[in-house]
């Protein structure tokens, strides 16, 4: 029989050997350090190789396990476990939840998971300094909050105060703010908190106010690196330590340095087209300022490569935000305060939708989607594509606007560019794109037949769409038009029966090939030529063909 269980050791798979009876506080801390990184199955009768070699005899009784476990640890661990048989041997499976708290043995023993260099897993401390950044990765800690010790308000640079005002003018801010008194700000943006009587810079307080001498020392985990990387040649490799408003000016200059702008003409305005989108740029730079991790010790990098833009933060996506419901869900910062701060100040999307700015951003030029899919759980990690823009496309959103009056819902840009890119959509494929509904997902399609930018075809659940014949002609594309929306019903029905005229015989799967169509429009066409009596049908289920009615 087929192996079950995995081959090797993960971060969420670990294998222990009870040959010789595996020590029960060997067993708890194992578990232990499963729950404190991402949960996970241990596998207890197998060897650190794979090796199925069994269950010892002491632990054939399986009902015990799980509240020994719950025992033997604190706070008590619900895990389950389950009995398995492999290669004629006996083995438990105990599967083990990601804890939301910390969760130490009953001897005070806490473990956290890690990967080595070769990609083998590993049980270490859990450090009292790493406490606050698995808080915050469950939304239980704001250490942008925390006053900082051995901080004062005198450690505020009167020249960052001054940038903020001037950042809160410039960007369209809380303008209320400009009308406050230094003290004021200072508790408007939590960048003082109460401790012990005296008033003491919180870390968001530092981390936008700051001296850089300051920074340095009381958050040593700031830092932010600008590459310009063509090919293996570093052109670029500048490091920031100053304070985050005066780290985001310098970057955004480094930024706009390198941007280079064609334009487009639509209707009577001319349109630039930048290399990338500056608001794409700035949310997701500013989004890896607001959410890293600062208890992780690790640069917030901005890197320029041939080929787009690379923006990573240490901390991965915390508790809630995966790369399946990142367009949906609601925001969650791991710095609930910095991230206010920053709204309110004007850098960022005041909704805390700045991933709907950064999608945009590269879609309505025709470009992929933002790329996330090398974060993991140690960092978050966005590609920014540069590749050439889509002009027709570009002016096909350019006009549906000046049309409407309105932007394009991202919706239904990100619609359009997977229909763009996969030629034809269904409604599931659509729903995956914009990682909401079916229900939703439809409508997102009828509105777009209904303005005439998408086209469908077939009924019901083969119902797929194509962009429209006038979209095709827009693109300059009118041929792919017809490749892709196929055929009217007569010359689908002409095109079957000149098939069957020269090959004597055809079955569902050759009109489905034939006409472009899905197995249910197939077997709708062909009952309409039988029932014309043109065809006639042979055979049935899989040995079914249809051959000319003599």
């Amino acid at each position: 029989m087929p192996r079950t269980i995995p081959e090797k050791e993960s971060m969420t798979v670990e294998f222990k050997s009870d040959r010789q009876r595996l020590p029960d506080r060997e067993l708890i801390a194992a578990v232990v350090c499963l729950a404190n990184t991402d949960g996970g199955e241990l596998y207890l009768g197998v060897e650190d190789d794979g090796t199925i070699t069994g269950l010892h005899a002491d632990h054939r009784n399986l009902s015990t396990l799980a509240a020994m476990i719950a025992n033997r640890t604190n706070p008590p661990l619900s895990v389950r476990v389950a009995a398995l048989q492999e290669d004629g041997y006996p083995i438990a499976r105990i599967e083990v939840p990601r804890s939301s708290r910390l969760v130490a043995t009953s001897d005070g023993l806490l473990q956290r998971r890690r990967l080595l260099a070769d990609g083998t897993p590993e049980c270490v401390p859990f450090y009292p300094h790493e406490f606050a950044g698995r808080q915050a990765d469950f939304g239980m800690l704001d250490y942008s909050a925390l006053p900082v010790t051995g901080a004062s308000v005198a450690d505020f640079d009167p020249l960052e105060r001054e940038r903020l005002r001037q950042m809160v003018d410039r960007y369209r801010g809380d303008r209320s703010l400009l009308s406050l008194t230094d003290e004021e700000l200072d508790g408007a943006l939590g960048f003082v908190r109460r401790d012990g009587g005296q008033l003491v810079p919180s870390a968001t307080g530092l981390l936008l106010l700051g001296r850089e001498s300051i920074l340095r020392e009381l958050i040593p985990a700031h830092e932010v690196a600008f590459q310009v990387l063509e090919g293996t040649q570093v052109r670029v490799n500048d490091f920031y330590r100053t304070p985050l408003l005066k780290t985001f000016e310098r970057v955004m200059e480094q930024f706009k340095a390198r941007l280079e702008e064609d334009e487009v003409q639509v209707g009577l305005f001319r349109v630039p087209i930048p290399t990338f989108d500056e608001r794409a740029f700035r949310e997701a730079f500013v989004n890896a300022l607001a959410h890293r991790d600062y208890t992780r010790l690790g640069a917030v990098h901005a890197r320029r490569e041939t080929d787009g833009f690379i923006i990573s933060n240490p901390g991965g996506f915390v508790e809630g935000v995966t790369l399946e419901n990142l367009l949906v869900v609601e925001p969650r910062p791991r710095n609930p305060a910095l991230a206010d701060a920053i709204k309110r100040i004007g850098l960022s999307e005041r909704t805390g939708r700045g991933v709907d700015l950064i999608y945009e951003g590269l879609l309505r030029y025709g470009r992929p989607a933002p790329d996330y899919s090398r974060s993991d759980r140690t960092s978050v990690i966005v590609r920014l594509s540069s590749a050439e823009p889509d002009i027709p496309f570009l002016r096909m959103i350019l006009e549906e606007e000046q049309r409407t009056g309105a932007p394009v819902p991202l919706d239904s840009l990100i619609v359009l560019s997977q229909i763009r890119q996969e030629r034809r959509l269904s409604v599931a494929e659509a729903a995956s794109a914009i990682q909401k509904d079916e229900a939703v997902a439809r409508a997102v399609l009828e509105r777009l037949v209904e303005t005439g930018l998408v086209e469908a075809h077939g009924v019901k659940r083969g119902r797929t769409y194509t962009l429209s014949a006038k979209v095709y002609r827009t693109l300059g594309q009118s041929a792919g038009y017809v490749r892709q929306a196929g055929f009217d019903p007569i010359q689908q029905e002409q095109m079957v029966l000149q098939y069957v005229g020269k090959h004597g015989q055809i079955t569902r799967r050759d009109v489905a090939d034939l006409c472009r169509l899905t197995p249910d429009q197939a077997k709708r066409l062909l009952s309409r030529l039988v029932a014309q009596g043109k065809l006639e049908l042979q055979g049935s289920r899989k040995t079914a063909y249809y051959r000319l009615r003599p």
